[in-house]
């Protein structure tokens, strides 16, 4: 089968379209044939293998511990293993597994649901790493409540698009921040007022938020707060600055460190994709209610050129990959 490999970190360059031999299907796994592949900031960090704290993590030391990029999927079920019964051949499913960027993989039952039937392939490849993540971010680590004033920064990315559109349906006031191109989307998404950064600054002292999301930003903690409400909670999602070692991660310690001894709660969210969560969000979808914001899509072959072109900060939404 045709895969997206790398054998190294560093540009795009060390991915490669290779041939090698499809995977065998575990007792508890799926054999997916992937007609769709969702692309995400975290394939540019292990690609890279920036910062370097990740290769701590367990990614691989000296490179790279799976050869085959990419992770969130969606695609049709061609095998299961003799202990899955909750999905079969035939079954169009969407989720998350390592190596996505190929013609086949091998994906644990427990981190796909069953493809919402609005969406296309393409759309449910969108879902699985942004969504769930929005979904966490408000739903679990900042309680959102309905009335709430929510601040979504970085709404045009491939997670704060979920995320307004997430926060309007459980019945918050948004104000989605981003670039002066791309206000009218975040506006069409939902939020009832959006922030164009480069003419104005959320924390100026005049607005205070209930919630505010921080998509893989890099403002100081104490530019954050100035926007919180005196018992807010601020969620970190991420961080794209702070060098090779840490990358945004000094952001969160810090956050958990501080957080303690305030009246404003500053949390990091560690998201963890699953299957559950892509059922609940099926409903949103299937109503319409939420809808994935696709910018463009490349074909298997051309992965260095979208990772590229993620790498640069201009998509709208997601990129996804066809296969």
């Amino acid at each position: 089968m045709r895969a997206i490999v790398q054998n190294t970190y560093g540009p795009a360059e060390v991915l490669s379209l290779q041939d090698i031999t499809r995977p065998v299907v575990g007792d508890a796994d799926l054999l997916v044939r992937v007609h769709a592949a969702g692309l995400d900031p975290g394939v540019w960090h292990v690609m890279t293998g920036l910062p370097y704290l990740i290769r701590l993590l367990g990614y691989g030391f000296r490179g790279p511990k799976d050869r085959v990029r990419g992770r969130a999927l969606a695609g049709r079920v061609e095998a299961v293993g003799k202990d899955v019964t909750r999905f079969r051949p035939g079954d169009d499913v969407y989720g998350t597994c390592d190596g996505s960027f190929a013609e086949y993989a091998i994906v644990q039952a427990g981190d796909v649901a069953p493809k919402p039937a609005r969406l296309t392939f393409d759309q449910a490849a969108a879902v699985p790493i942004s969504a769930t993540t929005a979904l966490q971010g408000l739903r679990d680590v900042g309680r959102l409540r309905a009335g709430q004033r929510v601040l979504v920064i970085g709404a045009s990315g491939g997670i704060g698009t979920f995320a307004v559109q997430l926060a309007e349906v459980y019945g918050a006031h948004v104000t989605g921040v981003c670039s002066t191109s791309k206000t009218d989307l975040v506006r069409r998404l939902g939020a009832a007022e959006v922030v164009d950064y480069t003419r104005e600054d959320f924390a100026d002292g005049t607005r205070h938020y209930d919630l505010i999301l921080d998509t893989a930003g890099n403002r100081p903690l104490a530019h954050l707060r100035r926007a919180l409400a005196p018992e807010g909670t601020l969620v970190i999602v991420g961080g794209e600055t702070g060098g090779r070692w840490t990358g945004g991660f000094q952001r969160s310690v810090l956050a958990a460190l501080l957080s303690p001894f305030m009246r404003q709660h500053l949390r990091m969210l560690t998201s963890k994709e699953n299957g559950a969560d892509l059922r609940a969000l099926e409903e949103h979808f299937e109503a319409g209610r939420l809808t994935p914001v696709i910018d463009r899509t490349y074909p298997l072959s051309e992965v260095p050129e979208a990772v590229r072109y993620l790498a640069e900060g201009h998509a709208r939404g997601k990129v996804v990959i066809t296969v």
